[in-house]
């Protein structure tokens, strides 16, 4: 007990120590382990919207639709399979058919190609959209559905034209029996148009929008004596043949409606990924930083006596701490985050069931944050414990090796360079973390540009151009993750930047002692930085379009334009040059008397 009170005091009061550094590795691990419970919690979060909205508007089980093509003969609703299907066994009761025609909605200057459903003006016992602004329908008017109104901007009381003839809007609407826009096509194939929006009007409206090129289309609703069975009705009774009807089960709504929050849930789990990543190696340089401020307590500790398994467990606990703290601390973010990302949005009525988080969860969270705190610690603190007494009293820094080629190649290059690569070489340990810390913030900005190019550019083709709703909440997390990579990795940057200053402050002073202008000096410490970091954002553009074309389970993706590549890496290059100007005009003032005297006291 006496030995554990020893090294919890220890640590602590190191930390205390260290305030700046304790903070940046706590928000490290806290923001890491947020974005990963975030992830975690985010399963199963789909479903529960979505039935809410089939109780509550008696939605179907199974979706029938019949699409006439331009060379068809109209009215073939009476066609026997499609009217069969209502009396197979295990359909208890039926809707519709109802007419579906595709006219051309005009409003505000914007045009869309819509799916026109004709319905009764009374309620219906199957699908029965629910309203969330407004009245049913009413001859002259429209219902549109929700999703597809806040695309057009549309409200309760708008004026609205269908093939040039006016109508009004009399209300807004959800419905489970269709998937909502910019899919409400998934079931007909979109008809004449690409992702029309969904509407409901009168039977003799729909009716009235036919023409030879766009003969009626229609739909039906079955209810199922057993809902689960709807997978194996829709097996028995799907055919290949011309003029067969389509069907479609209740599930197969669901999963087009809940794809959003599982790209979201997978786009928060790789990102969750990347930035465990980026905090082994934002946790290994302020590790690196913190042993090279204490190499000479290490010695002072092992002089009056302390083993070095005692000096390693006490390097240990200390950051095992921290991540501990940050993993409790990313559970309770990503707990009061999860419902505003697991919300069913315009689609849907209700909420997302509140979110729920296993002990495994938890077992989970906690050991990614160890494993990180305990592979980016581990090897520095082994090394700490095993330096002998006499060598850490002495602080000594790694020198670099005397290849023959290096020496060729360096007394070719100019001041900065030259004094730049001999600080990378003094410590490729830590050049290698810098690099990979680009890597990663690099991988993630082309990953997120590759999404970009991949989403349409035009939703509505041949028409207005018209707001994705899908790609609206998958860019938002994208951009917070990227943020928040982009934000660790600048700070990442500047903390590396200081420590190689600090641990190179006696070299450089004997270079500006040699002649060496504080000018050089500066730009020695950034080209320090800019050295490694080179080849790995370069290195990342392939990797953040592999990492997307992977999580795309091998869909073809869009390569982002050449010139948004390059400005990736430039940019990253130029903010990692402005972030290490400031540290590095520092070390630079530093008188060379008061560096060179206090390494020899």
């Amino acid at each position: 007990m006496r030995r554990l009170h020893l090294i919890g005091r220890l640590a602590a009061r190191d930390a205390r120590r260290h305030p700046a550094q304790s903070v940046l590795l706590l928000v490290v691990m806290t923001a890491s382990m947020a974005i990963l419970a975030l992830g975690l919690m985010l399963h199963g979060l789909t479903n529960q919207p979505y039935q809410q909205t089939r109780t509550a508007t008696a939605g179907p089980d199974i979706v029938l639709s019949f699409l006439n093509g331009p060379h068809d003969a109209g009215l073939r609703v009476e066609h026997a399979e499609f009217l069969h299907t209502f009396h197979v066994r295990g359909v208890i009761s039926h809707g519709g058919p109802y007419p579906v025609s595709w006219p051309v909605l005009r409003s505000g200057g914007l045009r869309a190609g819509v799916m026109a459903e004709g319905r009764d003006p009374t309620a219906a016992m199957i699908d029965q959209p629910k309203l969330t602004a407004g009245t049913w329908i009413r001859p002259g008017g429209v219902v549109v559905e929700r999703t597809f109104a806040e695309a057009l901007n549309l409200a309760v009381g708008d004026e609205i034209t269908l093939n040039h003839r006016s109508f009004h809007v009399d209300g807004i609407a959800v419905t489970a029996a269709d998937a909502a826009y910019p899919n409400a096509d998934f079931a007909t194939f979109g008809g004449p148009f690409a992702h029309p929006g969904l509407i409901w009007v009168t039977r003799t409206t729909a009716q009235s929008f036919a023409t030879r090129p766009m003969p009626l289309s229609y739909l039906a609703y079955l209810k199922l004596a057993h809902p689960g069975n709807a997978s194996a009705f829709k097996s028995a009774h799907t055919s290949t043949d011309k003029g067969a009807p389509g069907v479609w089960t209740w599930q197969d709504i669901e999963t087009v409606d809940g794809r959003l929050i599982r790209n979201e849930r997978l786009a928060l789990l790789v990102g969750s990924w990347l930035l465990a990543l980026l905090a082994v190696a934002s946790v290994a340089v302020l590790v690196a930083g913190r042993l090279a401020d204490q190499t000479r307590r290490v010695g002072i500790l092992k002089a009056i006596g302390g083993t070095p398994r005692l000096i390693a467990v006490v390097l240990l606990a200390e950051h095992l701490g921290l991540a501990l703290i940050g993993a409790a601390a990313g559970l309770a973010v990503g707990w009061s985050t999860a419902p505003l990302l697991g919300t069913a949005g315009a689609a849907l009525i209700g909420t997302a069931s509140t979110p729920t988080i296993s002990v495994s969860d938890v077992a989970i969270v906690i050991a990614v944050a160890l494993l990180v705190a305990l592979a980016a610690t581990l090897v520095p603190a082994i090394r700490s414990a095993r330096t002998s007494t006499v060598d850490a009293l002495a602080d000594s820094s790694r020198r670099p090796k005397r290849r023959p080629i290096l020496l060729a190649i360096s007394r070719r290059l100019p001041v900065t360079m030259l004094l730049g690569l001999r600080l990378v070489a003094r410590r490729p340990r830590r050049a290698l973390l810098s690099a990979t810390s680009v890597l990663i913030t690099t991988t993630t900005l082309v990953a997120a540009l590759t999404v970009k190019a991949h989403q349409p550019q035009q939703l509505n083709p041949g028409l207005s151009s018209l707001p994705d709703p899908r790609t609206a909440a998958i860019n938002e997390v994208l951009g917070a993750i990227t943020l928040v990579l982009v934000i660790l990795a600048a700070i990442n940057a500047v903390f590396i930047a200081s420590t190689t200053a600090a641990d190179a402050r006696r070299a450089l002073a004997i270079a500006r002692a040699l002649g060496a202008t504080r000018s050089q000096i500066s730009a020695s410490i950034i080209a320090a930085e800019l050295l490694p970091a080179l080849p790995a954002s370069i290195l990342g553009i392939p990797a953040g379009i592999a990492l997307v074309h992977a999580v795309g389970h091998g869909t073809r993706q869009t390569t982002p334009p050449t010139l948004w590549l390059l400005g990736a890496v430039a940019c990253t290059l130029i903010a990692i040059a402005v972030l290490t100007l400031i540290p590095a005009r520092l070390s630079a003032r530093r008188p060379i008397a008061g560096v060179l005297q206090a390494e020899l006291a």
